[in-house]
């Protein structure tokens, strides 16, 4: 496999346990990697393949990244980590981030967790000189009428890149994104089971299609390799072309 080879190398994937997340973990352990990913649920068997999750070969943690002291206290089972990737998200629908509340609850998560993770990972990857790629959206580049807690972190987690990127390469750390555009996953079905919407969705995408996590997958896989060396602090849009 050459340059994705990832045997003897430890990935971990926060919101690895269903969706883009997911895709993304089960890429790299196909490809040789010792995998772990962090969720909401008790365990792994409370995710089932039908909403996307395929947790076999995976290390499973339950942790609520929005809880800081939680990141803190977690002790790894692993000693070495050379890809840590940041895939947690939530949205919340029908004008629910209009609330402070929720904006809040939808910006600790989506947002203010990118940096507990890093920063709790930080000394790990630079022993590594490893990978850090954070996933964040198309929505960061165009305005989401009903969703702005979702935009604002979405927007936040791309200047975040670019930060990080900047102070951590002298690390040996090399910092990435990935704005994924519309993906079929559990978080979308609010557009997915709506023929009218989804219709209108696809007439936006030159591909004519959804995404896949498989489609993330792809781009994790080479920001963490070799071949992505001499990329720092770019945020890769993987989105069929919807942002055109």
């Amino acid at each position: 496999m050459g340059e994705f080879d990832f045997s003897g190398r430890t990935v971990l994937v926060v919101g690895g346990s269903s969706g883009i997340g997911n895709g993304i973990a089960q890429a790299f352990a196909a490809r040789g990697a010792e995998v772990h990913v962090w969720g909401t649920r008790p365990g792994a068997g409370d995710y089932a393949a039908a909403e996307g999750s395929d947790l076999t070969g995976l290390h499973y943690v339950r942790l609520d990244v929005a809880d800081a002291a939680a990141i803190d206290r977690y002790r790894p089972p692993f000693s070495r980590l050379d890809v840590l990737v940041l895939a947690q998200g939530i949205v919340i629908y029908k004008r629910g981030e209009f609330k402070t509340e929720a904006f809040r609850r939808v910006v600790e998560v989506n947002l203010t967790s990118l940096m507990s993770c890093a920063a709790k990972f930080h000394h790990m990857l630079a022993a590594t000189k490893g990978a850090l790629i954070i996933i964040s959206s198309t929505a960061a580049f165009h305005a989401t009428r009903g969703n702005p807690a979702y935009n604002a972190s979405k927007s936040g987690a791309v200047g975040l890149t670019r930060s990080l990127a900047q102070a951590w390469a002298a690390d040996g750390i090399r910092v990435n994104g990935i704005a994924p555009g519309l993906v079929a996953t559990k978080l979308t079905t609010v557009t997915t089971d709506d023929p009218q919407r989804l219709a209108g969705a696809l007439e936006r995408i030159p591909l004519g299609r959804l995404g896949t996590p498989s489609d993330i997958a792809g781009a994790a896989l080479f920001l963490a390799s070799p071949l992505a060396g001499y990329i720092v602090g770019q945020t890769l849009v993987v989105d069929g072309g919807l942002v055109l």
